[in-house]
């Protein structure tokens, strides 16, 4: 998909247009092959090189053919499946071609980009080329900060849940959680690379703004990184902690089942004893035998329960 977004000069209106025009912004989602021929013609930036950027697998980094700048980013992403919730990562790119256009290109929709188009940015121009492309990563440095502090949110509900859990589902949920924060956490490092070699100044210029927004993105990506590492470290102990209390729990339901059974077994025995071909006299014919029966078993049950509760064993 393909959409073309230009700021007004005069007016600083910001509208969809139709056509390809200087100081433009292309936003490219998941375009076809088409529509890669298409952009490629039009803006002369080679189509491989563009096409090397939808690959997920490519790692953030910043490169350059034929005048054209591209500064590679990983951005968050949402899976979902085996009933878990999986942040991921996928790689955003950003062109910037001669001093005429700014190209991103992203493999799906992400809201990031999202948030330039519905006016939630301020000061954003299609026509500041490096304040766009600075704004765009510090969006993405407040994104990843905005998942870990929903993970804190999940980690806390799990700390609630862990003393009665008993199922496998506390440790696959604690497990994913703890696989977003893998991925969360190589992708700040990578672009927090990125970053760096931006701020020298040799990747796009910046005016004395742009520097500040700038070090405002690194901070907001160091303070994710710290995050995400201390996140990461707690979901480690919680992960040994889970499985040690549902091991415990599982051996506390089944000591308690096994008591339950000695309980239970006693009447059981009782019963069993009486109804073999035994003579019992006089008291087989007494019409209080069964009640008699019946008392002696609660007696029983009851002495024998009392031990094991005594005991720490039901």
């Amino acid at each position: 998909m393909i959409k073309i977004y230009n700021s007004d000069l005069n007016s600083g209106e910001f509208k969809n247009i139709e056509e390809i025009c200087i100081g433009a912004w292309i936003d490219l989602i998941n375009p076809t092959e088409e529509e890669l021929d298409f952009i490629s013609n039009r803006i002369g930036v080679g189509k491989d090189f563009m096409k090397s950027v939808l690959d997920d697998d490519e790692k953030p980094r910043i490169d350059e053919e034929d005048g054209c700048k591209a500064i590679l980013l990983d951005i968050p992403t949402i899976s979902k499946g085996n009933g878990m919730e999986l942040t991921k990562t996928a790689t955003l790119g950003i062109l910037l071609v001669r001093d005429d256009f700014v190209v991103t290109i992203a493999s799906q929709k992400t809201s990031i980009l999202s948030d330039f188009t519905k006016g939630k940015v301020k000061g954003f121009s299609t026509y500041k080329k490096s304040r766009f492309t600075i704004q765009i990563v510090y969006r993405i440095a407040i994104t990843y900060l905005k998942i870990l502090r929903e993970i804190s949110r999940k980690i806390g509900i799990a700390e609630g849940n862990m003393m009665s859990a008993t199922k496998n589902e506390e440790l696959m949920n604690l497990l994913g959680i703890e696989n977003s924060l893998t991925y969360i956490l190589t992708a700040l490092r990578s672009n927090g690379v990125v970053l760096d070699k931006i701020f020298k100044g040799s990747v796009i210029s910046l005016y004395e703004e742009d520097q500040e927004l700038l070090e405002d993105a690194i901070i907001e990506n160091n303070q994710a990184i710290s995050m995400a590492d201390l996140y990461r470290g707690i979901l480690e102990s919680m992960t040994d902690t889970v499985a040690t209390i549902i091991s415990n729990n599982l051996n506390t339901i089944m000591k308690f089942l096994a008591g339950i059974t000695i309980v239970l077994s006693i009447p059981t025995m009782v019963a069993s004893f009486m109804g073999m071909n035994v003579d019992f006299g006089n008291f087989a014919k007494n019409p209080l035998a069964f009640p008699y029966l019946i008392l002696i078993s609660i007696v029983f049950s009851v002495f024998v329960a009392y031990i094991l509760k005594k005991r720490n064993m039901l």
